[in-house]
């Protein structure tokens, strides 16, 4: 039924819907979010911090009861949640993993919000919207799964409303980063490239979308990593009755990984922020 996505796609849909992964993630995140945080001290909860990057991209926009926002590669739904509650919006949540939707349904009962939220099976390489739908699409860490970058931007450009605004977060490489460094962590989530500030501009540019501002925070990136390996540590023994020891080792270095790569200069975080003319 997915054969017509890209591979890459494919193979963060599998990864997510694995019970090692979704486990972990909702053990270590707390269960609404999947992305990196922003920390204001380096002893911040993982979960606070994720938290923190959703009220930071809510406070960039201005929009309120009545619009429609779509949140492509949505995992367990929790920036959603936000923007229906404390935004009043109307939010669509496009994923491919049955499980984090499973979760996302679940938690937007409990909460009271879904009425509010509707959840899309599908591919942010071929969005199943008609045109011209959306006031906002936001994302955040997901792009890098796509196999086909440039598609994702282009079937942004097309769902959204003239004057509406992308903005989303995505790990990337630095925009000078040497070739061949990033081969450890590109084989721990099974990509072969990554994008960058530069990359994911000119995309945007491309497809119709103006620049607003860019906000490159790649010291979180590094905090984030250390934390989930610490929290990873900490908790290895209540973990290990939840993932398979096998992937909670090659978690613990795919994470080394990503810290060295961050302190290193070659990797790149923040918020990118565009409007469709």
């Amino acid at each position: 039924m997915m054969s017509h996505y890209s591979k890459a796609v494919e193979i963060a849909r599998d990864y997510y819907n694995s019970p090692d992964a979704d486990h972990f993630y909702a053990t270590i995140w707390g269960g609404e979010d999947i992305h990196i945080g922003i920390y204001e001290t380096e002893v911040d909860s993982i979960f606070v911090a994720s938290h923190r990057t959703v009220e930071k991209i809510a406070a960039l926009l201005q929009v309120g009861p009545g619009q429609r926002v779509l949140d492509i590669g949505s995992g367990y739904g929790g920036t959603a949640r936000y923007f229906a509650k404390y935004m009043g919006c109307q939010v669509d949540c496009l994923n491919l993993s049955e499980v984090q939707s499973q979760r996302n349904r679940q938690l937007n009962e409990e909460q009271g919000l879904s009425q509010q939220i509707q959840i899309i099976e599908g591919s942010f390489e071929d969005i199943p919207v008609a045109a011209g739908e959306y006031d906002v699409v936001l994302s955040q860490d997901a792009i890098l799964h796509s196999g086909d970058r440039l598609q994702v931007f282009k079937e942004v450009a097309r769902v959204l409303k003239p004057g509406g605004e992308f903005i989303f977060t995505d790990p990337m490489q630095s925009n000078d980063c040497p070739e061949g460094v990033l081969a450890p962590v590109l084989a721990r989530i099974h990509l072969d490239s990554m994008g960058s500030i530069e990359l994911y501009t000119r995309n945007a540019e491309s497809v119709g979308l103006e620049k607003v501002q860019v906000l490159e925070m790649t010291e979180h990136l590094i905090t984030h990593y250390a934390r989930v390996l610490e929290e990873l540590e900490s908790q290895y023994d209540k973990l290990l009755q939840l993932c398979h020891q096998d992937y909670l080792d090659r978690m613990k270095v795919g994470l080394q990984h990503w810290i060295r790569s961050g302190q290193q200069g070659y990797l790149a975080w923040g918020i990118l922020h565009f409007r469709k003319i």
